[in-house]
């Protein structure tokens, strides 16, 4: 055995209350270094009379390790445990004082789960795990009101560059309603709608005024409550992180310098406000200068933003916020926002903008859920660039099931691009079978999918400004095909529990071999996926439940014999198999 690789820690990811009763243990070894793995668990006050041994499972690997996984269900909600660990005929245990060979009769030594306080239990929204997003950039949606458009407007569809206006507004967002209730989405993600000066509005001007270019408060209410009625959630944009330079309080600091009483809203390194050398002397984003860093430690600062944060749930009614620039906000306010936001709507969903591993703020105290990017990465690298084969991609899937408690995952933002990003299709190389790869995995996969506006109809482009785009209405210029498949594929997401839920395997994921296949279970259904991403046929052959499955994409049907299922793909090519008994 190498113990190096052996690794426990108990909460976070690794021993964590999934829900009021139920407590999941999870533990690292070596890949293919163990027989078995099972854990010894019991109730401290009475240990001998409780104590026993439950058996675990390799619920997710990646190049390096296995991570084993079982769940107990303490009658008293509290566990002391430790690990026991078979290799040949080679057997030791793992208790938090270390390794030892003989398990001690008595439970001191052993890891502790001290109680499962209902508070402390991380239960994001119930409504998210069967979530289709749509995220939304206003400026380039639709046109719904010219009255409301800012001089030296563009043409609608002419080229986008970092400062131009197009006129999108949310009279053009409540006009398509229709076309986004038939595309099957039933949330949506607005980019901030609040008063700016740019395009992108992540200058905020004022925290509590819809900008006059998209509408007013009371117009985003309407949009809000009629989505409402449509079944559909409302997700706005929370920039917190930093302000924009004509925000009230940041001119009074620039006028009035270190005497104004503004002058603690700010990270300000030397007065009076200006930049250097291209060097703002306060702290912005990214040095932006009309980005100025709010100081969410100061007192007036949290009251405000607090304000904010319960003004636009409570009174507009909206689910939830997407939080710009999570990371470089300190958590103390995190926690403050999430009590002021769950106080008004305990259903209202949180979900940072963060781009690497967040675990530290997905504990139940701080967000719901963040941006996947490290998903997206792995999904990119295989289906759209080629980097990975089938052994690398499952790797990269393993790392990311392994870090975050189950309910992280089931609520996770799984995204392919964004305002941020080129656009899928561009990234894909304009080889849409590559993208329809990509989107495939995405929408059969633990957690929340969502479609940046447009590559449902085909659009491409590259880095900001490119992939802000104007949204194409024109039904000739549309790739009806595409928006046909991704029509199918959130109709099939919906109706199906498996395809959402955490019961995913792979089948088939090799070296050097560009095709995959995985299982998805959900009760009594069940359902195959193959993929190849590479440039020639693959024949795979996977194991399945014995009986007939059916394509869900062309109808065709296929039988397994041996209880093994035979799976011909030509390049970029998939099929979607559902048991059919």
């Amino acid at each position: 055995m190498l113990l190096e690789a052996i690794y426990h820690r108990p909460k976070q990811n690794w021993a964590y209350a999934y829900d009021r009763s139920t407590i999941h243990l999870r533990v690292r070894t070596k890949r293919g270094d163990m027989d078995s793995v099972q854990a010894i668990v019991g109730d401290k006050y009475a240990w001998d009379r409780t104590k026993h041994k439950v058996k675990m499972r390799i619920f997710a690997s990646d190049a390096l390790f296995d991570y084993w996984e079982t769940e107990a269900e303490p009658p008293f909600r509290r566990l002391r445990y430790a690990f026991g660990f078979k290799q040949g005929k080679s057997k030791l245990y793992l208790t938090e004082s270390g390794f030892v060979e003989q398990l001690p009769d008595d439970c001191l030594t052993f890891f502790d789960y001290p109680f499962i306080n209902p508070v402390d239990v991380f239960q994001p929204p119930a409504w998210v795990k069967d979530a289709v997003f749509y995220q939304i950039f206003p400026e380039r949606f639709a046109n719904g009101d010219p009255s409301l458009d800012p001089e030296r407007i563009e043409p609608w569809g002419a080229k986008p560059t970092p400062s131009n206006f197009f006129g999108g507004d949310l009279k053009g967002v409540i006009d398509h309603l229709d076309y986004l209730q038939e595309l099957g989405i039933n949330a949506i993600y607005f980019t901030p709608v609040f008063e700016a000066t740019t395009n992108h509005k992540y200058d905020t001007r004022d925290y509590m005024k819809v900008d006059p270019q998209f509408g007013s408060n009371e117009l985003l209410k309407s949009l809000v409550d009629l989505c409402h009625k449509r079944g559909i959630k409302v997700l706005l944009d929370a920039v917190f992180n930093h302000a924009g330079a004509t925000f009230g309080p940041f001119l009074d600091a620039q006028e009035k310098g270190a005497d104004s009483s503004y002058a603690g809203w700010f990270h300000v390194r030397d007065w009076p406000l200006r930049v250097e050398d291209g060097i703002p002397t306060y702290d912005t984003f990214a040095f932006e200068p009309i980005m100025p860093k709010l100081n969410t430690e100061n007192p007036d600062v949290k009251k405000y933003l607090l304000n904010v944060a319960r003004y636009w749930v409570e009174e507009i009614g909206i689910d939830g916020w997407r939080l710009d620039v999570a990371n470089e906000v300190d958590h103390a306010f995190w926690r403050e926002f999430r009590n002021t936001v769950k106080d008004v709507n305990p259903d209202a969903y949180i979900l940072g903008e963060i781009w690497h591993d967040s675990m530290t703020w997905l504990q139940g105290d701080q967000f719901d859920a963040v941006m996947n990017y490290p998903f997206t990465n792995a999904v990119l690298d295989y289906a759209a660039y080629g980097k990975l084969d089938g052994r690398g991609f499952a790797n990269a899937i393993g790392t990311q099931l392994a870090n975050y408690p189950q309910q992280v995952s089931e609520a996770a933002f799984n995204l392919l691009d964004s305002h941020d990003t080129p656009r899928l299709l561009t990234l894909a190389g304009d080889d849409e079978r590559r993208m329809k790869l990509a989107a495939l995995f995405q929408f059969t996969y633990p957690g929340t999918p969502c479609i940046y506006y447009g590559d449902e109809v085909g659009m491409s482009g590259g880095g900001d400004p490119d992939c802000r785009q104007c949204m194409v209405w024109d039904e000739s210029r549309q790739n009806g095909g595409l928006l046909h498949f991704y029509r199918k594929l959130i109709a099939l997401r919906k109706e199906h529990a498996a395809l959402r839920s955490m019961d995913f395997a792979f089948l088939h994921a090799e070296a050097k071999d560009a095709a995959i296949a995985y299982e998805r279970r959900s009760g009594d259904e069940r359902f195959i996926i193959a993929m190849n991403a590479g440039d020639t046929s693959r024949k795979l052959t996977v194991h399945a439940a014995g009986g007939m499955w059916q394509d869900a994409f062309t109808g065709e049907t296929a039988k397994a014999k041996d209880k093994s299922l035979t799976i011909k793909l030509e390049a970029g090519q998939f099929v979607v198999y559902k048991h059919l008994g």
